[in-house]
């Protein structure tokens, strides 16, 4: 942990990324660009861009897009696919929300499991409280966060097989610090050549915390669905929540 920063998870997993996490971003992009269109004008930030998954196809769609990453590694695999070498990226923590300009936005979103990477409770408040400042009146913070599972973890820990092949097998390996919230962990891919760890370090917030969090920055609850497709939080998997700034302050 002494040499983890915000950059590591990309520095070591960009080359494998896209194949250990290659999913379709159409309803996330269909989703994103809807909210757009209600919100007001200007342009859209993302954090922690990564390698363009959902960054690419919502430039597509028109919207100006801008982008924060920690790491050069993820951004510049982003760039070398078709249209990702359009989109500004801002080479810095997310938690600052500093896309080098002084652009105020109308939309700020970031996907995946990605906020979590965030290490502490005081990074994400940053995080939120910086976003704040930089959205629009009436515009959003929209979040796709996995609801934490600790009942996964047999005495804290849990090691499981995502695939085995003839020549590979791709693991993890996870320690949950329940005092902390936190999950620090490694994929694992083991082959004929050798064994590859990649470190996936989590600090995971409950719905009801990131809605304090978004209150103390003075963003309003808007809604929250059980994924892209629009459907009834659960309480399960992942869920996209949205926060709007609202024309006056928050009481």
């Amino acid at each position: 942990m002494e040499k983890h920063g915000p950059e590591t998870y990309g520095e070591l997993n960009a080359d494998v990324y896209d194949e250990w996490h290659d999913i379709d971003p159409t309803e996330a992009v269909r989703f994103l660009a809807e909210l757009i269109k209600e919100g007001p004008a200007g342009p859209v930030l993302e954090l922690a861009v990564g390698t363009g998954r959902v960054t690419i196809p919502l430039a597509a769609e028109g919207v100006d897009l801008r982008g924060v990453d920690a790491s050069e590694a993820m951004v510049a695999r982003m760039r070398a696919k078709p249209g990702g070498d359009q989109i500004p990226v801002t080479i810095g923590d997310m938690a600052d929300v500093d896309p080098g300009t002084d652009d105020q936005f109308a939309m700020v979103f970031v996907v995946f499991s990605t906020f979590f990477f965030l290490m502490s409770q005081e990074e994400q408040v940053r995080c939120f409280d910086n976003v704040a400042r930089r959205l629009l009146p009436g515009g959003r913070f929209v979040l796709e966060c996995p609801m934490p599972d600790v009942a996964r973890y047999d005495r804290r820990q849990r090691v499981e097989a995502h695939q085995v092949g003839l020549e590979h097998v791709r693991l993890t390996a996870v320690r949950h610090d329940p005092v902390e919230q936190r999950f620090e962990g490694h994929h694992v891919l083991i082959t004929n050549d050798g064994i590859r760890l990649a470190p996936a370090f989590m600090r995971y917030a409950w719905p009801s915390e990131l809605d304090l969090m978004a209150r103390l920055a003075g963003l309003k609850f808007s809604g929250r669905w059980g994924g892209w497709h629009g459907e009834k939080f659960s309480g399960e998997g992942n869920y996209v929540t949205v926060y709007e700034k609202p024309a006056a302050p928050v009481s």
